[in-house]
């Protein structure tokens, strides 16, 4: 078995309301060093077999049409 790690945030040129908030309220808090925080999502897939290069394809596939929306998010993967 295989698990893949998959990271999903918004891409820069979109706005991120709750990672503005988020950063607004650290600040307010003393935590002045804080440039900015981007919020995301955060995903763990297990899959069957060792191919690796199949679990690869597969999570690809999964991560662009069900995970992320790719229009206004990124997605990063990670094969354990």
């Amino acid at each position: 078995m295989l698990k893949a790690r998959v990271y999903v945030t918004l891409k820069k040129s979109v706005f991120d309301p709750q990672g503005k908030t988020i950063h607004d309220a650290l600040r307010s808090m003393g935590y002045s060093s804080v440039e900015e925080v981007r919020q995301g999502k955060f995903f763990e897939v297990t899959l069957e077999g060792s191919d690796r290069e199949a679990a690869r394809r597969t999570v690809e596939d999964v991560a662009h049409k069900v995970l992320a929306n790719p229009v206004i998010e990124s997605y990063r993967i990670e094969l354990e």
